[in-house]
């Protein structure tokens, strides 16, 4: 680094002093942890989502449809603030679809677009126009994380959502999950291993829950004393977020503009999660990760 160097016994593929382990994509949490899902996949040429404007428009002529128009998010969305909004109309009645000459035009144009895709399941998907191609709405409340994201950050801002929000395919998310998980995912701990084994769009973090969440070896035998002290942490960050709430987590995960409380919370939570692993508080990054390697490579070969 620089001038700086460390004298190392092995250097393996990822560039660490750790043992030579290539991650593989992974179906299933290598850990007992909720399990992490893309957002829903709409494949309808644009149809079914509404600019601001749009929607005004489209409430204007067609205001039976209000109970079905709901907010979407993206990795753009969520991060920079942009207001999106979609046709969400699972078990909308067709009486009242047939009241929305708007919406059925929508409608129509979503099926004449999967109709000339060269892809069969995409045709067949063109025989429920109206919705999603696929499907995947969470019922609860959720932890979101943005596909891509700014390799400036030093933390991806990962959050919370309700279920009355749309995720697109743009983003991941875990259902299920508590602020336990939350202050774990958020930690300088996780975003280590996400730099060291994610892909790279440009130079632009690419997370996958295939290769980062998956094989992302959490923390062993947490004390419950422990664990609600991340808890803590966790939802202090969460506070220090709604402390300012005209930013944007684009605003807010600046390093040139990032509010002192909002990583005094984010500090604070690190301890808590280096602790959790036994991790020495000084431990650089490097450090941090190849202990995480020798973890997983300890997890890999116990299961």
């Amino acid at each position: 680094d620089g001038p700086r160097h460390t004298l190392v016994p092995h250097i393996n593929p990822y560039l660490l002093s750790a043992p030579d382990i290539w991650l593989e994509s992974r179906t299933k949490p290598l850990c007992d942890v909720p399990a992490m899902t893309n957002g829903s996949k709409a494949v309808d040429g644009g149809h079914l989502f509404l600019t601001p404007d749009e929607k005004s428009q489209l409430l204007a002529t067609d205001p039976a449809i209000a109970p079905y128009i709901r907010r979407a998010v993206g990795s753009e969305e969520y991060i920079n603030g942009i207001e999106r909004w979609c046709l969400w109309l699972v078990d909308v009645p067709p009486s009242v679809l047939r009241q929305c000459p708007s919406v059925m035009e929508r409608i129509r144009a979503v099926r004449e677009y999967r109709l000339s895709s060269p892809k069969e399941y995409t045709r067949r998907s063109a025989d429920n126009p109206s919705l999603f191609q696929q499907n995947r709405q969470p019922t609860a409340p959720f932890i979101i994380i943005p596909r891509i994201s700014s390799e400036t950050r030093r933390y991806i801002p990962v959050g919370f959502l309700g279920p009355e929000i749309v995720p697109t395919d743009l983003v991941q998310y875990v259902p299920s999950a508590s602020l336990y998980h939350f202050g774990i995912l958020i930690s300088n701990v996780h975003m280590s291993w996400m730099r060291a084994v994610c892909g790279r769009l440009e130079m632009r973090y690419r997370y996958s829950a295939a290769i980062v969440y998956n094989n992302f070896p959490w923390p062993l035998r947490v004390s419950v004393p422990l664990c609600e002290k991340i808890t803590s942490t966790a939802r202090a960050i969460l506070d220090a977020r709604a402390a300012h709430p005209g930013a944007t987590l684009a605003d807010l995960y600046d390093p040139l503009t990032m509010p002192p409380d909002l990583l005094a919370a984010h500090r604070a939570n690190d301890r808590a999660v280096m602790t959790a692993y036994g991790f020495d508080l000084k431990m650089s990054e490097s450090d941090c990760v190849a202990a995480l390697f020798k973890l997983y490579q300890r997890l890999t070969t116990t299961n």
